[in-house]
């Protein structure tokens, strides 16, 4: 017998041709010289099927590494993100006295910008004493609907009510009426948001910090912003130097140009919490752009700075989470983003302080917290609501009523009963939209 051939099954001969006594199904024949299958067609044929096989194999080893490139992207950004977990127990401690959201999905978020000297970026600012005050209060109200965000700058001068407060030490502050940045200084995030909370009686669902190298490197990721200087800065203090005119400042150049005080403008506060907003605004517009958002060569640097900068509360602190509140407000058109100064004028016992204009700071707390419109202006005329409701108040103050009596009907909607005092149902307060920037 030949030894290639056993009682079950013998060696093909044919292409196709299965060994007898087999149920195997068909198979492709394969080509070996001299053992009589023609190569004619079959060389290309098995050229293809190879190319076929690299060319899967290396589209799954590009899909690995872009896979791999994008979660090493996204755990460097989420890494980069600072948790604010002391803040948060603090908070838990009060929980009791802090104020009840009123709507549903709307949102309040408290932005601070930190002066602190600390680390190397910051240092060049001046002398770490190991304290830091708010520079730069935001309060940031997204309508439920998410077709409107009003952001309302606290002048750091204002005169408050500062709750006794945790000192980073474990000490503790005594409630006192000072200037509203020493609560930053004081206990830092918890201390301010309580402070914020007890003044407008809004609740506070999340917050942010952003220091001095925070804020130059989210301006360099967008390649500057451009503004329009209608006159020279020259700030030694502020360390910037600016011709008039319109120009595009760098991260550096704008962090001395918000800072600037008293060489711009009329050296107010106020002045530069409106110098702020303008900036802001361009922000806004240059990071909503097309040239940035959809070019992840530029989007990538820009998300890389803005998680760098930010310290936040644990429900903010994950790239998710800053996602979602992202795609909640990119669709509000640029025109209903809006900036203001709560009321404010020179304090009456210190022209270098300030205090609340009252009604018109209530009557724009009770807006927020009831996600009701506010509107804003940069016409002057808009200033006028200020003045008239704070005389309106001051009037009413000096009058006598029975007891039981009052200026407002309790039964109404909280609007004086007098009609010559009844401000406008839907106030205009003076302010900035992000669709008119300074060179506007």
């Amino acid at each position: 017998m030949d030894r290639h051939v056993t009682d079950t099954a013998r060696t093909p001969s044919e292409p196709g041709e299965e060994a007898a006594g087999t149920a195997t199904a068909p198979r492709e024949a394969t080509y070996a010289p001299g053992a009589g299958v023609s190569p004619a067609g079959f060389g290309p044929r098995r050229r293809r099927l190879r190319w076929l096989r690299w060319a899967a194999l290396a589209t799954a080893v590009l899909v690995l590494a872009a896979g791999g490139v994008g979660w090493a992207a996204y755990t460097k950004l989420n890494g980069n993100i600072t948790k604010d977990t002391g803040a948060a127990a603090e908070l838990a401690r009060y929980e009791e006295e802090r104020p009840t959201p009123l709507v549903h999905d709307a949102q309040n978020i408290l932005l601070i910008g930190s002066d602190s000297r600390s680390g190397r970026d910051n240092r060049k600012y001046g002398r770490d004493l190991g304290t830091q005050r708010s520079d730069t209060t935001i309060l940031l109200h997204l309508a439920a609907d998410r077709q409107s965000a009003t952001a309302v700058s606290l002048p750091r001068d204002l005169m408050v009510d500062i709750p006794g407060c945790r000192r980073p030490d474990g000490s503790r502050t005594r409630a006192q009426f000072a200037q509203f940045n020493w609560a930053f200084e004081f206990g830092g995030t918890a201390c301010t948001i309580r402070t914020v909370e007890k003044l407008t009686d809004i609740r506070i669902d999340h917050h942010m910090v952003v220091d001095f190298a925070g804020f130059k490197d989210m301006v360099d990721a967008v390649d500057g912003v451009r503004v329009c200087l209608k006159e020279p800065v020259d700030d030694r203090a502020a360390k910037v130097r600016l011709p008039a005119g319109p120009q595009t400042l760098d991260g550096e150049q704008a962090l001395g140009y918000v800072r600037a005080r008293k060489s711009i403008g009329n050296g107010s506060d106020t002045d530069r919490m409106d110098r702020q907003q303008e900036f802001l605004a361009a922000l806004v517009n240059k990071v909503r752009s097309n040239d940035v958002l959809l070019n992840p060569v530029k989007l990538y640097p820009v998300l890389d700075a803005a998680t760098s900068s930010l310290t936040t509360d644990p429900g903010l602190a994950s790239l998710r989470s800053l996602y979602e509140l992202v795609r909640g407000v990119r669709n509000i058109p640029t025109e209903r983003v809006q900036f203001l100064t709560v009321p404010r004028r020179s304090y009456t016992y210190d022209a270098n302080r300030d205090e609340l204009v009252e009604p018109a700071a209530e009557e724009l707390f009770t807006r927020l917290r009831k996600d009701e419109p506010v509107r804003v202006t940069r016409d002057a005329a808009a200033a006028a609501y200020e003045r008239t409701a704070s005389k309106a108040y001051e009037d009413d103050s000096e009058e006598t009523y029975d007891e039981g009596e009052s200026a407002y009907d309790d039964e109404s909607d909280g609007k004086p009963d007098d009609p010559s005092h009844t401000p406008s149902p839907a106030p205009t307060f003076r302010g900035n939209t992000a669709d008119r920037t300074s060179c506007e």
